[in-house]
């Protein structure tokens, strides 16, 4: 049992489960448009979520604590770099407009991280984007959107008709509910001056706001030319199941709660649009 725990950590922590959850957003989009399954691009943006998300949660830890690190954090960086190899490989197989796109989520991603900005206007010095005061959550959705939404579609020169835009928005929409959760938990954390959702609204007015947007994620689906029962079917239990884990959520949550239950909601998604389909 204590095994079985260890490789679920090593899972979590090394970001393999929220490239997942990336990998099936981005799948669900080629499902959605009717696009051949695309191994090079889902594998590619499965690599990368690894690479980035890591990136961003161990790089203050690994520049100032290289010396001394514990051996959960040496075995992710080991990962990590056969990840970015492995990212590499798969993006020398994309087209030119792909990679210039993808190098602007890049630099996005580098300055989520790197501090970069004026140290008084930031939280704690840490100059960076990942503590600009409100802008962590809106920042994220939009990467999420452009990488599983238009990324996808550009790689497969897929025109940019409207409801690429209707798309784009639920998917925006759904991200954000997404995070609530997590942003919840980590009310005993967050600074004040992180200005996260909860904290400027509270957490009823926050799983209010949330139940509002995935009304709004389901009815813009009947905005679409292509509006299948079965796709409405499977947004309509997403929703519900989105919805009932934001109410349930609260700032002392299980260990799992978020990190894996919340997270593994994209791949549940995937999962019931592959098997309705």
């Amino acid at each position: 049992m204590k095994m079985l725990k260890q490789l679920l950590n090593f899972y979590i922590n090394s970001s393999v489960h929220v490239a997942l959850a990336v990998f099936s957003l981005t799948w669900i989009t080629l499902l959605e448009f009717d696009i051949f399954y695309d191994e090079n691009l889902l594998f590619f943006v499965f690599f990368a979520s690894i690479t980035g998300y890591n990136f961003v949660k161990y790089f203050g830890i690994a520049k100032f604590h290289h010396r001394s690190l514990a051996n959960w954090l040496k075995a992710i960086q080991i990962f990590s770099f056969f990840s970015f190899l492995l990212m590499c490989y798969y993006a020398s197989k994309l087209n030119m407009n792909t990679l210039i796109y993808i190098a602007g989520f890049g630099l996005v991603t580098f300055l989520y991280a790197i501090p970069f900005l004026p140290k008084h206007l930031f939280i704690d010095n840490h100059n960076n984007l990942r503590n600009v005061g409100g802008l962590k959550v809106y920042l994220i959705a939009l990467v999420w959107t452009g990488v599983t939404v238009f990324l996808s579609l550009l790689n497969n020169q897929y025109p940019m008709q409207a409801d690429v835009l209707f798309t784009a928005f639920q998917r925006y929409v759904f991200i954000i509910v997404l995070m609530l959760p997590f942003e919840i938990r980590d009310l005993k954390y967050d600074s004040l001056k992180l200005a996260t959702i909860p904290q400027k609204i509270g957490v009823k007015f926050t799983k209010i706001m949330g139940v509002l947007l995935l009304v709004v994620f389901f009815f813009l689906e009947f905005f679409k030319d292509d509006v299948g029962v079965n796709k409405l079917i499977v947004f309509a239990v997403i929703s519900i199941i989105t919805g009932l884990f934001l109410v349930c959520s609260k700032k002392s949550q299980g260990n799992y709660y978020s990190s894996f239950w919340v997270e593994g909601l994209p791949i549940l998604w995937l999962i019931m649009l592959l098997l309705f389909s």
